[in-house]
């Protein structure tokens, strides 16, 4: 019932919102509120403008696109501020068909139907609120009534521009039921629906010897020619193509490449001239975001053929990557896994951050750098700190392939090899390891991988198990560790006191005996060797430290063991150094003594409680890592 009584609201909310005046009576709603005769561009723009921004490691990000798209925050943005905005100022841009150009799988569709999903929901707030001649099948913008010879007059005055004519079809109904009075035309407003063909639609070509023109600009009536006697009159006409319906909105064209001709140079004249041709009538005015997708090879086929020169430079090519962020891609295989009827499944930590490590690797182009590798390459993508580089590095890694992204293993056949391996297995709890062996397997069935390419993924597999094996080491140890962070926490300020002492030149006094005492160097070296500080660098990395710990108290903040990142993995190395012979007798002895197995038991509560893991796979997890310790 509450599904129904939902229902039953958002039905009583559409009636609430819901409009009906004479042309009149709109403009002195327009009057007040320009924005209500913005142009379909414009609309998109807002809408997507309206859900907010922020920033993200300096690059600007869409909230309207956060939920379903991952890792394309570049894409988005040139999107963004390269068609829509300036399309939405009414730039020559807008005449444009605007062509996304991809590899399959790269969020392509979901972006388009983000968009238009976005607009139904936009069309039913104030500031997304379209209007139209009622009763008119394309939806027409109602000052379309306004002469020609009065639309400077009306510019000066209310400040908007008019562009298009009336349809044949309004301008009879404007002499033969309104008597020539515009004032009275009858105008409501309308909210967009794909469903009821309103503001949105699609087109997707099929066998080009069938398909006929009529599934874009509509055909005549030919069981009303006999009332109205002639092919040329509007009411003998149904304006009911897809170009018609899209009117206000967006038109998705789906395989817009593959369409014979005479389709795509309607697409051209709708574009650049911002009407089209349809029957025995003049030019029919129509304002809509044309939208269509492609994949790379089809669009270097297309763009070689000298025919298609002039429909080129007619498109606005935009570029959609697959993401080359592994944090992201995760994000993206939980949101399909969610959806899926398995998501009851359980998925152990770090299961997908591994399967997305190898779908990065796969995406990747070979840094031309020496000292950079893939996987080093892979960490700087996602935003991780490397040691040695910077923002400035990421860029210019970014800039040596244009093309990047463009190729690899797509988010489908990962998500395809992870479903097989539950069901294939009839596991309730799968891991990291199950699904690289799923991966693996898939290689040798996927018909598209070329032998060389397939060659390079086994060896990505292998990098993926590598990252896998130093998680999961870490993932042991750090559950060994009792009481983890106030341990980690007890030898790091034990660090900062001798530290702090010798950078200022003083003893430390014993607080057990009292007595004086010279720093350690013997601890302060067994922390600082864990992340490679050199005997030479030493010096200048325990002042860096103290440093610091100034700025902080400077600014009334307590340093602590989050506040330097290299210090904490320094500290996290040194406790998992001087666990590792404790992990490795207790994770790999057979038959444990008593209190060997209340230390596995205490492991394997502490990994269920506050690391993810169920029985099953905090077992197999000690059972791996007592493995890899014994090689």
């Amino acid at each position: 019932m509450d599904i129904l009584k939902k229902v039953e609201q958002y039905r009583e909310e559409e009636q609430r919102l819901k409009w009906e005046g004479t042309f009149g009576e709109y403009l002195e709603m327009v009057k007040e509120n320009p924005w209500i005769a913005q142009s379909a561009h414009a609309r998109v723009y807002n809408m997507i403008k309206s859900a907010g921004t922020e920033k993200v490691n300096g690059k600007k990000k869409y909230n309207f696109f956060s939920e379903s798209l991952f890792g394309l925050e570049d894409s988005l943005e040139r999107l963004v501020e390269e068609y829509f905005h300036p399309a939405a100022k009414r730039l020559d841009v807008r005449k444009r068909i605007l062509l996304l150009m991809g590899p399959v799988s790269g969020g392509k569709s979901t972006l388009v139907t983000m968009l238009k999903r976005g607009l139904e929901q936009y069309s039913l707030t104030d500031e997304g609120a379209v209007y139209a001649i009622k009763g008119c099948p394309m939806h027409e913008d109602p000052l379309h009534l306004i002469p020609h010879h009065l639309r400077d007059d009306f510019f000066s005055e209310y400040g908007i521009r008019i562009e298009g004519n009336l349809s044949p079809l309004n301008t009879m109904r404007v002499e033969q039921d309104y008597d020539g009075r515009i004032e009275d035309v009858i105008v409501e407003r309308i909210f967009f629906s794909e469903d009821k063909r309103t503001g949105i639609g699609t087109f997707s070509p099929s066998d080009p010897k069938s398909q006929d023109i009529a599934d874009l600009t509509g055909s005549i009536d030919f069981s009303t020619i006999a009332e109205y006697g002639s092919e040329s009159d509007p009411r003998a006409y149904r304006f009911d193509g897809e170009l018609n319906k899209a009117n206000r909105g967006m038109m998705e064209f789906q395989e817009m490449l593959k369409c014979d001709e005479k389709f795509l140079w309607h697409l051209l004249s709708l574009t650049q001239e911002g009407n089209f041709k349809a029957g025995r009538f003049a030019l029919i005015s129509a304002d809509e975001l044309i939208v269509a997708h492609t994949n790379e090879t089809e669009y270097r086929s297309f763009i070689a053929n000298k025919k298609n020169e002039a429909l080129h430079s007619r498109i606005i090519v935009m570029p959609v990557p697959y993401n080359l962020k592994a944090t992201e891609e995760e994000k993206i295989y939980e949101k399909m896994i969610s959806e899926s009827d398995v998501s009851d499944i359980h998925i152990a930590p770090h299961t997908l951050k591994v399967a997305s490590m190898f779908t990065i690797l796969t995406r990747l182009k070979e840094p031309k750098k020496g000292d950079v590798d893939l996987v080093k390459k892979m960490r700087l993508y996602d935003g991780q700190s490397v040691e040695g580089y910077n923002e400035a590095d990421v860029e210019e890694l970014k800039a040596e392939h244009a093309d990047e992204g463009m190729s690899g293993i797509d988010p489908r056949y990962v998500i395809n090899r992870i479903s097989s391996t539950i069901i294939r297995k009839e596991m309730s709890t799968i891991n990291a390891l199950d699904v690289l062996r799923s991966l693996k397997e898939g290689l040798a069935q996927h018909a598209s991988i070329t032998n060389e390419d397939r060659e390079r993924y086994l060896n990505y597999i292998s990098l993926a198990r590598k990252e896998y094996d130093n998680i999961a080491k870490k993932e042991v140890q750090k559950a060994f560790v009792y009481s983890y962070e106030e341990s980690a926490k007890t030898l790091m300020d034990n660090y900062l006191d001798n530290v702090e002492a010798y950078c200022n030149k003083n003893k430390l006094r014993d607080p057990l005996t009292g007595e004086e005492m010279s720093p350690d160097e013997k601890l302060m070296r067994s922390i600082e060797e864990q992340i490679g500080i050199s005997e030479n660098a030493k010096k200048a990395f325990r002042e860096e430290i103290l440093i610091r710990i100034s700025a902080y108290a400077r600014k009334g903040k307590r340093f602590d063991y989050n506040s330097h990142e290299r210090l904490r993995e320094a500290i996290q190395k040194k406790l998992f150094a001087d666990l590792k012979d404790v992990v490795k007798i207790t994770t790999s002895t057979k038959t444990p003594d008593e209190q060997q197995l209340k230390k596995i038991n205490e492991v394997v509560a502490r990994l269920i409680d506050e690391h993810g893991y169920n029985s099953t796979s905090a077992n197999d997890l000690l059972r791996y890592v007592g493995s890899l310790l014994n090689r």
